[in-house]
């Protein structure tokens, strides 16, 4: 069995006066200590994930205009915040070609145009999970060189789209000129300055 280190050592001093055996530390103590002798303790954090906070400008039915990613310029209709924080928005897709989608309110510009949806029943389904992609595994024919390409969109999600546009498009088609606004895009002129406009 392996003896612990000692924690002093006898040596051996040479010299007239200072000749003879003395007993230092094993283990030279750090020249660098802190100023406090206190142990650090590790404190148990609990993570909690909140909201973001809605701005006050969007509402379930505002239109805004989408600022980047596929569809920037577009305008859209705000359905309803998601748990993650993020907006579902649609354009109509029947309108402008926008389906229902996530986007972050940071990339949004609200109106002052607003649509009264409280005809327009979206389901319960439709929340972040309805949006997650599915994890693809690779089979034996993919490890072959076979590629297997299956970007239909499922029949499921486009019931659902239809039918929210469905609801949205009767409330649409009450304003005039509506729909109009709604299938043009938004774009700057020269002279042009986002922060002297009202939207």
């Amino acid at each position: 069995m392996p003896l612990a280190p000692a924690s002093d050592k006898t040596v051996q001093i040479g010299g007239q006066k200072n000749g003879g055996q003395r007993v230092i530390p094993a283990k030279k103590a750090s020249r660098f200590y802190p100023a406090e002798d206190v142990t650090p303790r590790k404190v148990a954090q609990k993570k909690v994930v909140k909201t973001p906070r809605l701005r006050a400008s969007i509402t379930p039915g505002t239109v805004a205009i989408l600022l980047a990613g596929r569809y920037k310029g577009k305008r859209v209709v705000v359905l309803k915040q998601l748990e993650s924080g993020l907006l579902l928005v649609t354009g109509p897709y029947k309108i402008n070609g926008v389906p229902l989608r996530r986007v972050n309110q940071a990339y949004v510009i609200a109106t002052s145009t607003k649509i009264d949806i409280s005809s327009v029943k979206v389901d319960e389904k439709i929340n972040d999970a309805y949006f997650a992609k599915k994890s693809v595994k690779k089979d034996e024919k993919f490890l072959e060189g076979a590629e297997k390409k299956d970007n239909a969109l499922p029949e499921s999600k486009v019931a659902d789209q239809k039918a929210v546009d469905k609801a949205l498009l009767e409330v649409v088609n009450k304003t005039p000129f509506l729909r109009q606004y709604l299938g043009s895009s938004f774009g700057l002129r020269k002279g042009q300055f986002p922060h002297d406009m009202k939207f």
